[in-house]
């Protein structure tokens, strides 16, 4: 996908349609100028609605619409009619995209299966026409509601990239070059740092025709937290995955300092990113024989499985599908299920 093509933020205002204003009216026939009130219920405003689409894989649809204005409902009328509703809005977003208040920073909205609707904001209610308030003590009332306003302001919609497995690195650490061959994705693979600008999604196939979705994402530095290189552009994208794949390239001058520092900068913006399942891959690793290995091997994380790999000779790739598939496995069985039941 073109960078150009490529939007995961879109800062748009939002104004839901408000209520229409209920009717004070009184029937009057031929044979009766009094017949009491008869005015009908204002309509709602219409709701602004985020529906999830898996055939959307960015936000570039929303460039052109900035200004997402939802209808209003029509007054009530007499003959106890209610008006009609302000029609909705409804804005598809592909998987993954979370919608928040600009000035708040709250999450209103998140989109994770595809048909997914939710109401983002609301449309006002309609007012009361005078006829609901008739009653015995009260058989001409003469006043009636005003419509509720609608929810406006300005909002964020951005997209957190869904993988299972996400790619960490350094720019230039082999990351592109290592989607490209074990999945079907073409992504840019050249010898400068920030190749890769915009994520890239691949799906690997493992064995028994089972599957797994990867993505390429755009390098991390040092500082990456605090905004520097592509900064929380890239840092937002790998809190969807179930599993990080740390990679460090073999002629790295200290592998263990650079998985330090990445990790260091997965802390610094998110702690909770520390609690997914962590893989590390040395790559380039066809110019290392086996007393190297066992030097790098030495120098790793004990508690974080690594594989020696190369993508240009295939040299543990298999090895790697492996224990990627492991680690999601594991990842799936640490669920608690329980706490996504719905309460009796």
């Amino acid at each position: 996908m073109e960078k150009a093509n490529f939007v995961d933020y879109i800062r748009v205002f939002c104004k839901s349609g408000k209520g229409g204003a209920g009717s004070m009216h009184f029937m009057r026939t031929k044979f009766n100028a009094k017949a009491g009130p008869d005015g009908g219920d204002g309509g709602r405003g219409g709701h602004i609605i985020l529906r999830g689409n898996r055939q959307l894989w960015t936000l570039l649809h929303l460039r052109w619409h900035k200004m997402l204005i939802a209808e209003n409902g029509e007054n009530g009328s007499g003959d106890n009619c209610t008006g009609r509703f302000g029609n909705d809005i409804v804005i598809e977003v592909p998987l993954g995209t979370v919608a928040r208040d600009e000035e708040t920073g709250e999450v209103e909205a998140e989109i994770l299966e595809h048909g997914q609707e939710l109401i983002w904001l609301p449309g006002g209610q309609g007012g009361k026409g005078n006829a609901y308030f008739k009653s015995a003590t009260n058989q001409t009332p003469e006043y009636a509601q005003p419509g509720m306003p609608g929810i406006e302001g300005w909002k964020v919609v951005e997209l957190k990239v869904l993988a299972d497995v996400g790619l960490v690195g350094f720019p230039n650490a082999g990351k592109s070059t290592l989607l490209s061959t074990i999945t079907a994705a073409k992504p840019k693979v050249a010898d400068y740092a920030f190749t890769t600008l915009t994520p890239q999604l691949g799906m690997v196939e493992y064995r028994g025709d089972k599957s797994f979705c990867i993505a390429d994402l755009p390098g991390i530095i040092e500082g990456a937290h605090e905004g520097k290189g592509l900064g929380h552009r890239f840092l937002r994208h790998i809190e969807r995955n179930s599993v990080l794949l740390f990679l460090i390239p073999a002629d790295s001058a200290d592998h263990r300092k650079e998985f330090d520092v990445l990790v260091n900068e997965l802390e610094q913006y998110n702690p909770e990113l520390l609690d997914k399942q962590f893989l590390l891959a040395i790559s380039k690793s066809d110019m290392l024989d086996d007393e190297l290995k066992a030097a790098i091997s030495a120098e790793l994380p004990a508690d974080v499985p690594h594989v020696f790999i190369s993508s240009v000779t295939n040299q543990g790739l298999m090895e790697l599908k492996d224990i990627l598939w492991k680690a999601l496995e594991d990842a799936n069985d640490n669920i608690d299920f329980t706490d996504m039941a719905e309460p009796e």
